[in-house]
């Protein structure tokens, strides 16, 4: 507890999912006075995610007040495996973490949060993943008192928030001309974009994860959107953010059919396509689906003061036809300093683990080599090469 001469400020640590739940209209309130806040840091996915991954008693969200009022929020969770460790809520599925602090008061809201997260941490370390470059986050890892850490993480495509027009206006010559015609021939098929109500929300993640599913048919999916307890998410947190003016869940339609939907979220500064899906028919009509979406994401992230579009994790080819400069999150990590040797740990578990992970991925062009060469061969011989 500290008073200054603005107020007490006090700090608490919200272990139980009955107060979270409390917290909404002032976590919400907070959201909104965060300069830095995404859509990941909002109660409705925070929520929603919690009733879909978490573990019940494993809760930890540091909680920052002056007078009563939210200043500063930092929701993270306490797991075991490989190691004591408070992460994100939010986990995998989330493209971005960061604390929330009130706008007008982040030097002392950082100031609380380093405190309280100090004590919440003491048998723990803090592993902070995704964190924007200009994540409130940064304030915290840096007023940290004990040890701590930082290396490179996802790296994340963005482009200003401008309507499509000012997008390709950016472009070259050729290729400024190819995405118009790209547009052009959406239109000139007469594919309908509708954007669903609240109570429509449903159906619609019921068709983009249909169609995601079939556009990723034997190509390797995410396993996880395929499962029920991300569908049951999906639904749920898109539903409030719909409601709040969050997020927009849309359809494409073909003579009355649902081709393509998708789902994109937004904040006071950043505007993101989360996840859709398309019916792969639509390359048979030349259908250039990333730019039919960008062209609706682009319309809701028009305007935002100082903001961006983002096309969240992945530098995938067909991303950089649109020139976006690439942003690399980084990974955070915090210890006292009494814990220095168990930070220094996961550090190694870190390394050891992307090392693994990059030996994989060398590996799989020369594996795609030569699957195609087995499917070149005469069926009888390739059954005889897959039985040696």
């Amino acid at each position: 507890m500290n008073i200054d001469r603005r107020g007490r400020l006090t700090v608490t640590l919200c272990r139980d999912l009955p107060d979270f739940v409390d917290l909404a209209p002032e976590w919400n309130a907070l959201h909104r006075r965060c300069p830095t806040a995404t859509p990941f840091q909002s109660h409705a996915w925070l929520h929603s995610w919690w009733l879909s991954y978490g573990t019940p008693g494993r809760l930890r969200v540091v909680l920052v007040r002056r007078d009563g009022r939210l200043i500063g929020a930092a929701p993270l969770m306490l797991v075991h495996r490989p190691m004591p460790l408070l992460v994100p809520m939010g986990g995998a599925i989330s493209d971005y973490f960061d604390i929330l602090v009130d706008g007008e008061d982040v030097p002392a809201a950082v100031t609380a949060l380093e405190r309280g997260l100090h004590r919440a941490a003491s048998h723990t370390v803090v592993d902070l993943r995704e964190v924007r470059p200009d994540a409130s986050a940064h304030l915290l890892f840096e007023a940290w008192s004990g040890a701590r850490s930082s290396r490179t993480d996802s790296t994340c495509m963005e482009l200003p928030a401008e309507p499509i027009d000012a997008l390709i206006g950016r472009m070259t010559g050729s290729r400024a001309q190819r995405a118009r015609a790209k547009l052009r021939r959406v239109d000139a098929l007469g594919i309908e974009c509708r954007t669903a109500p609240v109570h429509g929300v449903a159906g619609a993640i019921g068709s983009l994860l249909r169609l995601h599913e079939l556009q990723w048919l034997g190509r390797g999916v995410n396993p996880e959107h395929l499962r029920p307890r991300f569908c049951a998410h999906l639904v749920r947190s898109a539903r409030r953010m719909v409601r709040d003016g969050e997020a927009s869940v849309r359809e494409f339609l073909l003579d009355g059919e649902v081709v393509a939907a998708d789902v994109s979220f937004r904040s006071a500064r950043l505007t993101g396509g989360y996840l859709y899906g398309a019916d792969p028919r639509l390359r048979e009509t030349k259908v250039d689906v990333s730019s039919m979406l960008l062209r609706e994401i682009a319309r809701e992230a028009d305007g935002l003061d100082r903001g961006v579009l983002s096309l969240l994790r992945g530098s995938e080819q067909y991303k950089s036809h649109w020139g976006p400069v690439p942003v690399v999150n980084r990974r955070l990590m915090l210890a006292r300093s009494s814990l220095e040797p168990l930070l220094r740990l996961r550090e190694t578990q870190v390394n050891v683990r992307e090392r693994a992970a990059g030996t994989v991925k060398s590996r799989l062009p020369a594996a795609r080599e030569w699957r195609g060469r087995l499917s070149e061969l005469p069926a009888a011989g390739a059954a005889l090469i897959g039985r040696s």
